[in-house]
Protein backbone atom coordinates (compact mmCIF):
# COMPACT_ATOMS: atom_id res chain seq x y z
CA UNK A 1 0.00 0.00 0.00
CA UNK A 2 1.14 3.42 -0.79
CA UNK A 3 2.43 5.11 2.22
CA UNK A 4 0.67 8.38 1.79
CA UNK A 5 -2.44 6.80 1.01
CA UNK A 6 -2.05 4.55 4.54
CA UNK A 7 -0.87 7.89 6.39
CA UNK A 8 -3.92 9.69 5.12
CA UNK A 9 -6.01 6.76 6.00
CA UNK A 10 -5.04 5.93 9.73
CA UNK A 11 -5.48 9.62 10.37
CA UNK A 12 -9.13 9.66 9.37
CA UNK A 13 -9.78 6.37 10.84
CA UNK A 14 -8.06 7.14 14.14
CA UNK A 15 -9.94 10.32 14.76
CA UNK A 16 -12.95 7.98 14.53
CA UNK A 17 -11.85 5.85 16.90
CA UNK A 18 -12.44 8.25 19.75
CA UNK A 19 -16.38 8.57 19.05
CA UNK A 20 -18.56 6.34 21.30
CA UNK A 21 -19.67 4.89 24.42
CA UNK A 22 -17.58 5.00 27.59
CA UNK A 23 -16.32 1.94 29.15
CA UNK A 24 -18.51 0.85 32.44
CA UNK A 25 -17.61 -0.98 35.61
CA UNK A 26 -16.03 -4.73 34.55
CA UNK A 27 -17.35 -5.99 37.58
CA UNK A 28 -20.72 -5.68 36.40
CA UNK A 29 -19.95 -8.27 33.45
CA UNK A 30 -18.39 -11.05 35.96
CA UNK A 31 -19.89 -14.16 36.33
CA UNK A 32 -22.96 -16.32 34.95
CA UNK A 33 -25.55 -12.93 34.36
CA UNK A 34 -23.38 -9.87 33.01
CA UNK A 35 -24.69 -7.06 31.92
CA UNK A 36 -25.14 -6.76 28.25
CA UNK A 37 -25.14 -2.66 27.04
CA UNK A 38 -26.75 -1.79 24.07
CA UNK A 39 -24.09 -2.42 20.52
CA UNK A 40 -22.30 0.25 19.34
CA UNK A 41 -20.92 -0.06 15.76
CA UNK A 42 -17.79 1.26 14.72
CA UNK A 43 -16.24 2.34 11.39
CA UNK A 44 -12.56 2.22 13.40
CA UNK A 45 -12.53 1.09 16.93
CA UNK A 46 -11.47 2.81 19.87
CA UNK A 47 -7.78 1.61 20.34
CA UNK A 48 -5.66 1.92 23.70
CA UNK A 49 -2.22 0.49 23.93
CA UNK A 50 0.43 1.73 25.92
CA UNK A 51 3.88 1.67 24.99
CA UNK A 52 6.31 -1.66 26.44
CA UNK A 53 8.83 -1.17 29.32
CA UNK A 54 11.36 -3.75 30.84
CA UNK A 55 10.63 -4.96 33.96
CA UNK A 56 14.04 -4.19 34.78
CA UNK A 57 13.65 -5.15 39.04
CA UNK A 58 10.15 -4.98 38.82
CA UNK A 59 8.23 -8.39 39.11
CA UNK A 60 4.07 -8.58 39.23
CA UNK A 61 2.19 -8.10 42.26
CA UNK A 62 0.65 -10.86 44.67
CA UNK A 63 -1.75 -11.15 47.64
CA UNK A 64 -0.13 -11.57 50.94
CA UNK A 65 1.58 -14.50 51.73
CA UNK A 66 2.14 -15.41 48.69
CA UNK A 67 5.62 -14.92 46.39
CA UNK A 68 6.56 -14.43 42.58
CA UNK A 69 9.83 -14.98 40.88
CA UNK A 70 11.34 -15.20 37.60
CA UNK A 71 12.34 -19.00 36.62
CA UNK A 72 13.28 -18.14 33.48
CA UNK A 73 13.95 -14.92 31.72
CA UNK A 74 15.51 -13.17 28.28
CA UNK A 75 13.20 -16.14 26.30
CA UNK A 76 11.86 -15.56 22.98
CA UNK A 77 7.77 -15.20 23.18
CA UNK A 78 6.76 -17.66 25.89
CA UNK A 79 2.95 -18.63 25.23
CA UNK A 80 2.52 -21.76 26.71
CA UNK A 81 3.41 -23.97 29.37
CA UNK A 82 3.23 -27.97 29.89
CA UNK A 83 4.47 -29.56 32.79
CA UNK A 84 6.18 -33.20 32.51
CA UNK A 85 5.29 -35.85 35.03
CA UNK A 86 9.07 -36.13 36.30
CA UNK A 87 8.50 -32.35 36.79
CA UNK A 88 10.30 -31.12 33.81
CA UNK A 89 8.66 -27.55 32.25
CA UNK A 90 7.95 -27.31 29.06
CA UNK A 91 7.92 -23.46 27.51
CA UNK A 92 6.58 -22.86 24.27
CA UNK A 93 8.12 -19.85 22.86
CA UNK A 94 5.73 -18.92 19.57
CA UNK A 95 4.90 -16.62 17.07
CA UNK A 96 2.00 -16.47 14.64
CA UNK A 97 2.35 -15.94 10.91
CA UNK A 98 2.13 -12.80 8.95
CA UNK A 99 -1.34 -12.35 7.55
CA UNK A 100 -1.77 -11.68 4.12
CA UNK A 101 -4.51 -9.03 4.61
CA UNK A 102 -3.89 -5.18 3.86
CA UNK A 103 -6.61 -3.56 3.71
CA UNK A 104 -6.25 -0.22 5.17
CA UNK A 105 -8.14 -0.96 8.50
CA UNK A 106 -6.26 -4.21 8.99
CA UNK A 107 -3.10 -2.48 8.07
CA UNK A 108 -3.30 0.11 11.02
CA UNK A 109 -5.34 -2.07 13.20
CA UNK A 110 -2.63 -4.37 13.42
CA UNK A 111 0.42 -1.94 13.47
CA UNK A 112 -1.38 -0.63 16.77
CA UNK A 113 -1.67 -4.26 18.23
CA UNK A 114 1.78 -4.58 17.52
CA UNK A 115 2.74 -1.41 19.79
CA UNK A 116 1.74 -4.25 22.60
CA UNK A 117 3.53 -6.97 21.48
CA UNK A 118 7.17 -8.03 22.21
CA UNK A 119 9.38 -6.49 19.58
CA UNK A 120 12.07 -9.78 19.93
CA UNK A 121 11.47 -12.62 17.32
CA UNK A 122 9.53 -15.74 18.23
CA UNK A 123 11.53 -19.32 18.82
CA UNK A 124 9.21 -21.01 17.69
CA UNK A 125 10.43 -23.97 19.41
CA UNK A 126 10.31 -25.64 22.76
CA UNK A 127 12.62 -25.18 25.54
CA UNK A 128 12.88 -27.38 28.58
CA UNK A 129 13.65 -26.36 32.60
CA UNK A 130 14.14 -28.94 35.12
CA UNK A 131 14.75 -27.48 38.42
CA UNK A 132 15.15 -30.87 40.48
CA UNK A 133 15.74 -29.35 44.24
CA UNK A 134 12.54 -27.30 43.61
CA UNK A 135 14.28 -23.76 44.69
CA UNK A 136 13.27 -21.68 41.96
CA UNK A 137 16.19 -21.94 39.96
CA UNK A 138 16.60 -24.37 36.96
CA UNK A 139 20.10 -26.25 36.89
CA UNK A 140 19.30 -27.42 33.33
CA UNK A 141 18.01 -26.19 30.33
CA UNK A 142 17.79 -27.05 26.46
CA UNK A 143 16.30 -26.54 23.67
CA UNK A 144 13.83 -29.78 23.57
CA UNK A 145 12.29 -29.17 20.04
CA UNK A 146 13.20 -26.91 16.96
CA UNK A 147 11.50 -25.24 14.14
CA UNK A 148 8.57 -25.55 15.30
CA UNK A 149 5.40 -23.94 12.84
CA UNK A 150 4.09 -21.40 15.58
CA UNK A 151 3.12 -23.91 17.95
CA UNK A 152 1.34 -23.93 21.22
CA UNK A 153 -0.82 -26.64 22.65
CA UNK A 154 1.52 -29.32 24.39
CA UNK A 155 0.26 -32.57 26.02
CA UNK A 156 2.41 -36.02 27.16
CA UNK A 157 -0.14 -39.14 26.32
CA UNK A 158 2.16 -42.55 27.76
CA UNK A 159 5.46 -42.42 25.49
CA UNK A 160 3.69 -40.07 23.10
CA UNK A 161 4.06 -36.15 23.19
CA UNK A 162 1.94 -34.04 20.98
CA UNK A 163 2.21 -30.31 19.67
CA UNK A 164 -0.44 -28.51 18.10
CA UNK A 165 1.20 -26.32 15.65
CA UNK A 166 -0.84 -23.91 14.02
CA UNK A 167 -1.41 -25.76 10.63
CA UNK A 168 -1.32 -29.44 12.31
CA UNK A 169 -0.77 -32.23 15.61
CA UNK A 170 2.56 -33.67 15.71
CA UNK A 171 3.55 -36.72 17.45
CA UNK A 172 6.84 -37.44 18.91
CA UNK A 173 8.32 -40.34 20.84
CA UNK A 174 9.03 -39.58 24.37
CA UNK A 175 11.45 -41.09 27.01
CA UNK A 176 10.69 -40.20 30.91
CA UNK A 177 13.97 -37.91 31.50
CA UNK A 178 14.65 -37.12 27.68
CA UNK A 179 15.99 -33.18 27.35
CA UNK A 180 16.01 -32.97 23.58
CA UNK A 181 13.77 -34.76 20.53
CA UNK A 182 15.31 -34.83 17.15
CA UNK A 183 13.42 -36.10 15.09
CA UNK A 184 11.21 -34.72 12.62
CA UNK A 185 7.95 -36.44 14.26
CA UNK A 186 4.56 -37.81 13.17
CA UNK A 187 1.73 -35.35 12.03
CA UNK A 188 -1.61 -36.93 13.21
CA UNK A 189 -3.72 -34.37 11.33
CA UNK A 190 -4.30 -31.00 9.95
CA UNK A 191 -5.47 -28.27 11.62
CA UNK A 192 -6.70 -25.27 9.48
CA UNK A 193 -3.88 -22.86 9.23
CA UNK A 194 -3.42 -19.93 6.49
CA UNK A 195 -3.14 -18.46 4.59
CA UNK A 196 -4.93 -16.24 6.85
CA UNK A 197 -5.00 -17.93 9.89
CA UNK A 198 -6.77 -14.92 12.01
CA UNK A 199 -6.45 -16.99 15.25
CA UNK A 200 -3.26 -19.23 15.21
CA UNK A 201 -3.19 -20.83 18.70
CA UNK A 202 -4.19 -24.03 18.68
CA UNK A 203 -4.39 -24.87 22.05
CA UNK A 204 -4.51 -28.93 22.98
CA UNK A 205 -5.81 -31.42 25.19
CA UNK A 206 -6.30 -34.90 26.18
CA UNK A 207 -9.04 -37.05 27.21
CA UNK A 208 -8.66 -38.29 30.97
CA UNK A 209 -8.68 -41.62 29.41
CA UNK A 210 -6.17 -40.91 26.80
CA UNK A 211 -8.21 -42.17 23.80
CA UNK A 212 -8.99 -38.49 22.54
CA UNK A 213 -6.81 -35.14 21.96
CA UNK A 214 -9.33 -31.77 22.01
CA UNK A 215 -7.94 -29.19 19.73
CA UNK A 216 -8.89 -25.47 19.93
CA UNK A 217 -9.44 -23.88 16.68
CA UNK A 218 -9.98 -20.22 16.57
CA UNK A 219 -12.13 -18.59 13.50
CA UNK A 220 -10.87 -16.83 10.41
CA UNK A 221 -11.72 -13.24 11.42
CA UNK A 222 -13.48 -10.61 13.89
CA UNK A 223 -17.00 -11.52 12.33
CA UNK A 224 -16.80 -12.93 8.68
CA UNK A 225 -14.80 -9.89 7.04
CA UNK A 226 -12.81 -12.67 5.17
CA UNK A 227 -16.11 -14.49 4.64
CA UNK A 228 -17.46 -17.90 5.81
CA UNK A 229 -15.23 -20.37 3.25
CA UNK A 230 -12.42 -18.95 5.49
CA UNK A 231 -14.17 -20.42 8.54
CA UNK A 232 -14.56 -23.63 7.84
CA UNK A 233 -13.99 -26.07 10.84
CA UNK A 234 -13.01 -23.32 12.40
CA UNK A 235 -14.35 -21.36 15.51
CA UNK A 236 -14.73 -24.31 17.16
CA UNK A 237 -12.85 -27.55 19.06
CA UNK A 238 -12.00 -30.74 17.52
CA UNK A 239 -11.93 -33.97 19.47
CA UNK A 240 -9.04 -35.67 17.72
CA UNK A 241 -9.09 -39.52 17.55
CA UNK A 242 -5.38 -40.62 19.04
CA UNK A 243 -5.00 -44.20 17.13
CA UNK A 244 -6.51 -43.00 13.59
CA UNK A 245 -6.14 -39.09 13.52
CA UNK A 246 -9.37 -38.88 12.39
CA UNK A 247 -11.57 -35.65 13.91
CA UNK A 248 -14.66 -34.25 14.73
CA UNK A 249 -16.22 -30.80 15.92
CA UNK A 250 -17.31 -31.44 18.92
CA UNK A 251 -18.03 -28.30 20.18
CA UNK A 252 -19.13 -24.67 17.76
CA UNK A 253 -19.90 -21.31 17.90
CA UNK A 254 -16.60 -20.80 19.85
CA UNK A 255 -14.52 -17.54 18.39
CA UNK A 256 -11.20 -18.15 20.12
CA UNK A 257 -10.95 -21.29 22.28
CA UNK A 258 -7.76 -21.65 24.79
CA UNK A 259 -6.81 -23.01 27.96
CA UNK A 260 -8.48 -26.33 27.54
CA UNK A 261 -8.70 -28.10 30.56
CA UNK A 262 -10.78 -31.46 31.78
CA UNK A 263 -12.14 -30.57 35.77
CA UNK A 264 -10.50 -32.81 37.70
CA UNK A 265 -13.63 -33.86 40.05
CA UNK A 266 -16.37 -34.12 36.89
CA UNK A 267 -13.95 -34.63 34.25
CA UNK A 268 -15.80 -31.92 32.28
CA UNK A 269 -13.95 -30.30 29.61
CA UNK A 270 -13.65 -26.40 30.08
CA UNK A 271 -12.11 -23.74 27.83
CA UNK A 272 -11.95 -19.72 28.22
CA UNK A 273 -12.86 -17.81 24.85
CA UNK A 274 -11.96 -14.53 23.08
CA UNK A 275 -15.03 -13.40 22.32
CA UNK A 276 -15.74 -10.67 19.29
CA UNK A 277 -14.54 -6.88 19.05
CA UNK A 278 -16.21 -3.95 17.86
CA UNK A 279 -19.54 -3.47 19.42
CA UNK A 280 -18.28 -1.69 22.20
CA UNK A 281 -15.92 -1.42 25.80
CA UNK A 282 -18.50 -3.45 27.14
CA UNK A 283 -19.10 -5.72 24.30
CA UNK A 284 -18.72 -8.70 24.58
CA UNK A 285 -17.76 -10.76 27.40
CA UNK A 286 -15.23 -13.07 26.74
CA UNK A 287 -15.83 -15.95 29.43
CA UNK A 288 -14.79 -19.39 30.95
CA UNK A 289 -17.23 -22.58 30.66
CA UNK A 290 -17.59 -26.13 30.31
CA UNK A 291 -17.76 -27.08 26.60
CA UNK A 292 -21.13 -29.62 26.04
CA UNK A 293 -20.76 -32.26 23.03
CA UNK A 294 -22.82 -31.38 20.42
CA UNK A 295 -23.23 -27.24 21.80
CA UNK A 296 -23.24 -24.08 19.65
CA UNK A 297 -22.12 -21.06 21.45
CA UNK A 298 -23.37 -18.73 19.41
CA UNK A 299 -20.32 -17.48 16.72
CA UNK A 300 -20.90 -15.66 14.41
CA UNK A 301 -24.20 -14.97 14.51
CA UNK A 302 -25.03 -13.96 18.25
CA UNK A 303 -23.29 -13.77 21.55
CA UNK A 304 -23.98 -14.82 24.93
CA UNK A 305 -26.98 -16.81 23.90
CA UNK A 306 -28.88 -15.88 21.56
CA UNK A 307 -27.98 -11.66 21.13
CA UNK A 308 -27.97 -11.30 17.06
CA UNK A 309 -25.21 -9.32 16.08
CA UNK A 310 -26.58 -7.55 13.51
CA UNK A 311 -23.02 -7.61 11.53
CA UNK A 312 -23.33 -10.96 9.82
CA UNK A 313 -25.76 -11.46 6.65
CA UNK A 314 -27.49 -13.73 6.19
CA UNK A 315 -28.24 -14.63 9.24
CA UNK A 316 -29.18 -18.24 10.66
CA UNK A 317 -31.90 -18.17 12.92
CA UNK A 318 -31.76 -21.92 12.96
CA UNK A 319 -28.68 -21.79 14.92
CA UNK A 320 -29.21 -18.66 16.62
CA UNK A 321 -32.41 -20.80 18.59
CA UNK A 322 -29.54 -23.39 19.62
CA UNK A 323 -26.72 -21.26 20.92
CA UNK A 324 -26.54 -21.36 24.48
CA UNK A 325 -24.97 -18.89 27.08
CA UNK A 326 -21.41 -19.95 28.68
CA UNK A 327 -21.40 -20.45 32.49
CA UNK A 328 -19.19 -17.72 33.87
CA UNK A 329 -18.29 -13.95 31.80
CA UNK A 330 -14.92 -12.70 32.79
CA UNK A 331 -15.77 -9.07 31.51
CA UNK A 332 -15.16 -7.67 27.86
CA UNK A 333 -11.46 -7.92 26.01
CA UNK A 334 -9.60 -9.24 29.06
CA UNK A 335 -8.38 -11.54 25.88
CA UNK A 336 -8.14 -14.76 28.30
CA UNK A 337 -5.53 -17.37 26.31
CA UNK A 338 -4.86 -19.48 29.64
CA UNK A 339 -6.54 -21.42 31.80
CA UNK A 340 -5.66 -24.18 34.77
CA UNK A 341 -7.29 -25.98 37.78
CA UNK A 342 -5.16 -25.43 40.75
CA UNK A 343 -4.98 -29.10 42.76
CA UNK A 344 -1.39 -28.27 44.54
CA UNK A 345 -0.88 -27.94 48.18
CA UNK A 346 1.71 -24.59 48.15
CA UNK A 347 -0.48 -22.04 47.74
CA UNK A 348 -3.59 -21.55 49.66
CA UNK A 349 -6.02 -24.35 50.33
CA UNK A 350 -8.56 -21.48 49.18
CA UNK A 351 -7.26 -21.97 46.27
CA UNK A 352 -7.90 -25.35 45.63
CA UNK A 353 -10.55 -26.94 42.75
CA UNK A 354 -10.93 -23.18 41.31
CA UNK A 355 -9.48 -22.07 38.03
CA UNK A 356 -6.80 -19.63 37.44
CA UNK A 357 -7.09 -17.49 34.10
CA UNK A 358 -4.87 -15.82 32.20
CA UNK A 359 -6.38 -12.48 30.34
CA UNK A 360 -3.47 -10.79 27.88
CA UNK A 361 -5.42 -7.67 27.94
CA UNK A 362 -7.99 -5.64 25.89
CA UNK A 363 -6.24 -3.04 22.93
CA UNK A 364 -9.51 -1.93 22.55
CA UNK A 365 -11.28 -1.03 25.30
CA UNK A 366 -10.50 2.71 27.82
CA UNK A 367 -9.57 2.34 30.33
CA UNK A 368 -7.78 -0.93 29.78
CA UNK A 369 -8.51 -4.42 31.14
CA UNK A 370 -7.18 -7.73 31.95
CA UNK A 371 -3.61 -7.65 31.92
CA UNK A 372 -3.57 -10.44 34.64
CA UNK A 373 -3.97 -13.46 36.10
CA UNK A 374 -7.61 -13.84 37.94
CA UNK A 375 -8.85 -16.74 40.09
CA UNK A 376 -12.57 -18.14 39.77
CA UNK A 377 -13.90 -19.90 42.95
CA UNK A 378 -15.48 -23.59 41.84
CA UNK A 379 -17.23 -25.90 44.24
CA UNK A 380 -18.82 -28.94 42.69
CA UNK A 381 -17.23 -28.80 39.25
CA UNK A 382 -18.94 -25.37 38.49
CA UNK A 383 -17.86 -21.62 39.16
CA UNK A 384 -18.81 -20.53 42.63
CA UNK A 385 -18.54 -16.48 43.48
CA UNK A 386 -16.40 -13.78 41.90
CA UNK A 387 -13.48 -13.53 40.57
CA UNK A 388 -10.63 -12.85 42.36
CA UNK A 389 -7.44 -10.44 40.94
CA UNK A 390 -4.05 -12.56 41.98
CA UNK A 391 -1.19 -11.38 40.12
CA UNK A 392 -1.29 -8.34 38.94
CA UNK A 393 1.40 -5.21 38.18
CA UNK A 394 1.75 -6.22 34.43
CA UNK A 395 0.82 -2.16 33.77
CA UNK A 396 3.58 0.14 35.48
CA UNK A 397 1.77 2.84 37.51
CA UNK A 398 2.41 5.31 34.62
CA UNK A 399 0.55 3.19 31.97
CA UNK A 400 3.42 0.98 30.52
CA UNK A 401 2.90 -2.54 29.78
CA UNK A 402 5.71 -4.75 31.76
CA UNK A 403 4.41 -8.01 30.91
CA UNK A 404 1.08 -9.67 29.42
CA UNK A 405 0.38 -12.97 31.06
CA UNK A 406 -0.35 -15.99 28.81
CA UNK A 407 -0.14 -19.44 29.04
CA UNK A 408 -0.80 -20.92 33.15
CA UNK A 409 0.64 -24.82 34.35
CA UNK A 410 0.99 -25.81 38.13
CA UNK A 411 4.55 -27.44 38.70
CA UNK A 412 5.18 -30.75 40.61
CA UNK A 413 5.83 -28.89 43.97
CA UNK A 414 2.49 -26.80 43.89
CA UNK A 415 3.50 -23.44 41.94
CA UNK A 416 1.67 -21.39 39.67
CA UNK A 417 3.82 -21.24 36.62
CA UNK A 418 3.10 -17.79 34.22
CA UNK A 419 3.99 -17.46 30.71
CA UNK A 420 4.75 -13.62 30.10
CA UNK A 421 5.53 -13.32 26.12
CA UNK A 422 5.33 -9.22 26.44
CA UNK A 423 8.20 -10.04 29.72
CA UNK A 424 9.95 -12.64 27.86
CA UNK A 425 9.72 -13.97 31.22
CA UNK A 426 8.14 -17.27 32.96
CA UNK A 427 6.85 -16.35 36.48
CA UNK A 428 6.67 -19.06 39.31
CA UNK A 429 4.01 -17.80 42.15
CA UNK A 430 4.78 -19.69 45.57
CA UNK A 431 3.62 -19.58 49.16
CA UNK A 432 5.53 -17.14 50.54
CA UNK A 433 9.01 -18.55 52.14
CA UNK A 434 8.66 -21.92 50.24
Amino acid sequence: MNPLRLTISAAALLALAGCGPKAGDPKRQIGANPYLPPIHQYVMPPMKVPTIAPWGDAVPTVPAGMQVKALAKDLKSPRSLYVMPNGDILVVESGGPKAPIDRPKDVIVGLVKNRAHTPVKAGNRILLFRDADGDGVPELQSVFIDHLKSPFGVVLVGSDLYVANTDAVMRYHYETGQTRITDPGVKLTELPGGPIDHHWTKSLTASPDGTKLYAGVGSNSNITENGMPAEKDRASIWEIDRATGAHRLYATGLRNPNGLQFEPTTHQLWAVVNERDELGPDLVPDYLTSVKDGAFYGWPYSYYGQHLDPRVMPQRPDLVAKAIPPDYALSSHVAPLGMVFYTGANLPASYRGGAFVGEHGSWDRNPLNGYKVVFVPFANGRPNGMAQDVVTGFLSKDGKILGRPVGLAVDNRGGMLIADDVGNTVWRVTAAGR
